[in-house]
């Protein structure tokens, strides 16, 4: 009767953690969805560009924060007796790391400048000085994870996304300039930062020092997890690069307006991972919460695959309007990209959870193959097909090493109760 009880209390922790995140997600996913509408419709089709050019830099400068995160919440999850020790040493390491990559992108904004052509070097020292707010968010959001402290982190990605569209807003309706919308994203980053310094003020208790989570140790880890997150944000985004150079710019610009559904869909079960990576780094729990998340995944994804397929005339409102007609009878295949990138996302996350290292090197192939054969191509269908089936391949692949991993791990337990969490 006991077990029954705690099995109850630890599925209803996981509905309850899954639905404060996803509230908190979809929120800030909006927020910033429509902040990235407001600056295009304010400040006109040039400055939109440098705009966007500055927001794709800011993206790749977000990998070393989502590496500490993925760092920070494993770490804590598989040994919360010392979790004392990892809050302190991972806020150490990231205090450092951020302010060696600010003062490392503040040297290079001359060379960002012009490679991004912005002909604006504050939006350059914007960049750097954005990268130490951001880098430490992921520090924070990756201690409240591993806590489970759902509210916390909710309450802290809202923080993400709300205060940009309301300072933006202020901004735009001043100065509608791009300089000002990247300031209020300046600003929107270092909100997030105070929420967590006050979920986090009270230090934790201090406990018996172990040498695995030195700080040396944590920067390593950390370092393994960006160049993993790095290949599957290239492996998500090079096929709109190829796209530029194998299609006319009608068409990719077409393909581009069908990437705007792949990436809703890759975010719409966000939340999914963010609940699962705790569980997922601790071996008794591994198996299950990658499977329950897996089938919760696909499931949506599914459903938005469906949808999309039978609200085709309403999905290509939100992809771009009656001038991107012509793709309107592909939309479905675009969302079924989205729900296989974001299967593969949640994989790469189990990857990151038991440490693999090789793993990887699938998805950096992945990503050679659709460079590679996505440059044969010449139609907007053909290209979808190419990232699509290579993608496939790349979650065949993962699943299966997933599988024989986590049979040889069960095997190593023995026979013993699993618990569900």
């Amino acid at each position: 009767m006991r077990d029954s009880s705690t099995l109850r209390d630890k599925i209803s922790g996981f509905s309850s953690g899954g639905g404060q995140i996803a509230v908190a997600m979809a929120i800030m996913n909006f927020a910033t969805y429509a902040y990235t509408i407001l600056v295009a419709h304010t400040v006109g089709p040039a400055s939109y560009g440098a705009f966007l050019a500055t927001m794709n830099l800011l993206i790749i400068v977000s990998v070393a924060s989502l590496g500490v995160q993925a760092t920070a919440a494993r770490r804590i999850a598989a040994d919360p007796e010392h979790v004392g020790q990892i809050e302190r040493s991972i806020l150490g390491v990231t205090y450092r790391a951020a302010a060696a990559l600010g003062v490392l992108l503040l040297v290079l904004s001359p060379v960002v400048d012009r490679a991004l052509r912005l002909d604006s070097l504050p939006i350059a020292f914007l960049v750097a000085a954005s990268a130490v707010p951001v880098t430490i968010m992921g520090a924070q959001a990756g201690i409240l994870q591993g806590e489970r402290r759902w509210r916390a982190l909710g309450l802290l990605y809202i923080a993400a996304g709300v205060p940009r569209v309301a300072v933006g807003a202020a901004l735009l309706a001043w100065r509608p300039t791009e300089l000002w919308a990247i300031v209020a994203v300046f600003v929107g980053f270092c909100a997030p930062v105070v929420v967590g310094w006050w979920a986090l003020r009270l230090p934790q208790r201090r406990e018996a020092y172990s040498q695995e989570h030195r700080g040396r140790a944590i920067l390593w880890e950390s370092v393994h997890n960006g160049q993993a997150l790095l290949a599957y944000f290239a492996l998500t985004s090079v096929d709109i690069i190829v796209a530029r150079n194998v299609l006319s710019d009608h068409d990719s610009g077409l393909y581009g307006a069908g990437l705007i559904l792949t990436k809703a869909m890759l975010f719409l079960p966000q939340f999914v991972v963010v609940v699962a990576f705790p569980s997922m780094s601790t071996v008794e729990h591994r198996r299950r919460a990658l499977l329950r998340s897996l089938s919760l995944v696909a499931v949506l994804g599914l459903a938005g695959a469906v949808a999309t397929w039978l609200l085709s005339s309403l999905a290509i409102v939100f992809v771009g309007g009656a001038q991107y007609a012509e793709i309107e009878g592909q939309l479905w295949i675009f969302a079924i990209l989205g729900t296989v990138l974001s299967l593969v996302q949640l994989l790469i996350y189990s990857v990151l959870a038991r440490q693999g290292r090789r793993s990887i090197l699938i998805v950096w192939a992945g990503l050679a193959l659709i460079i590679g054969l996505g440059l044969l191509v010449s139609s907007i269908g053909a290209l979808v097909v190419v990232v699509l089936g290579v993608d496939l391949v790349v979650l065949a692949a993962l699943l299966v090493v997933s599988a024989v991993i986590l049979r040889r791990e069960d095997t190593a337990m023995g026979p013993g109760p699993v618990s569900l969490q």
